[in-house]
Order: C-alpha cells, then sequence, then structure tokens
C-alpha cells in the first residue's frame, strides 16, 4: 500500500523559509512522478512543482508563481521528495499536498501539511 506523509508546515513570517518533506512507503520512489500542490482557503487545488520519474528524464517543472523562490528536490536513498520554499509571501498560504504518480497512472495523495505566511 503507498503512502504518502508529508511534513514541515507551519507558520512563518514573510520573506522566511520553510522546508517541507513527502516521504513515500510501500513503493519505490524512482519510479513515481512526484508533485507539490495548494490549496488556499476558497480557492482550488493548483500544482506548485513537479518531477518525473528517475526512469523517465527527471525533469522539473515550476509554476511562474514560485519560480526562484522554490526548489523541488528528491532523496532516492531516503525515498523522500522535498520542497524548500524561501523568501515566503502571504500569498503562499496554504495547504500543501504531495502527490506521486506511478508509472501504470496509479495516482496517491498525501494529507497535506498547512503553510501559513503572516506576520
Amino acid at each position: 500500500q503507498v503512502q504518502l506523509v508529508e511534513s514541515g508546515g507551519g507558520l512563518v513570517q514573510p520573506g522566511g523559509s520553510l522546508r517541507l518533506s513527502c516521504a513515500l512507503s510501500g513503493g519505490t520512489l524512482s519510479k513515481f512522478s512526484i508533485a507539490w500542490f495548494r490549496q488556499a482557503p476558497g480557492k482550488e487545488r493548483e500544482p506548485v512543482s513537479c518531477m518525473t520519474k528517475v526512469e523517465s528524464d527527471g525533469s522539473i517543472w515550476y509554476t511562474e508563481s514560485v519560480k526562484g523562490r522554490f526548489t523541488i528536490s528528491r532523496d532516492i536513498g531516503r525515498n523522500t521528495v522535498d520542497l524548500q520554499m524561501n523568501y515566503l509571501v502571504p500569498e503562499d498560504t496554504a495547504v500543501y499536498y504531495c502527490n506521486a504518480e506511478l508509472y501504470n497512472g496509479m495516482i496517491f495523495w498525501g494529507k497535506g501539511t498547512l503553510v501559513t505566511v503572516s506576520s
């Protein structure tokens, strides 16, 4: 059973940083494409960043609003995918979700971690 568990959320002041981590169990990370999504209050869930599986080309994508501020990274040995978030702004406030897609199209979601950017 594949499970994803996010951690690292919290309250941070504007301009601050947080590092989110997504731990995958029940599967091998290299076979998954991983994405971070977020859902702000009253808004639809949106993709933030994704990284294709190692067996593909491992390419990375960021939504425009986080380019230059967020960095996605993968640790195959720890089976984790991190999202380093710098220069946070109030508009980054949201529940952040980890999403994993297996090579056969199966999709898995974590339960999310709350990020609040406020002074």
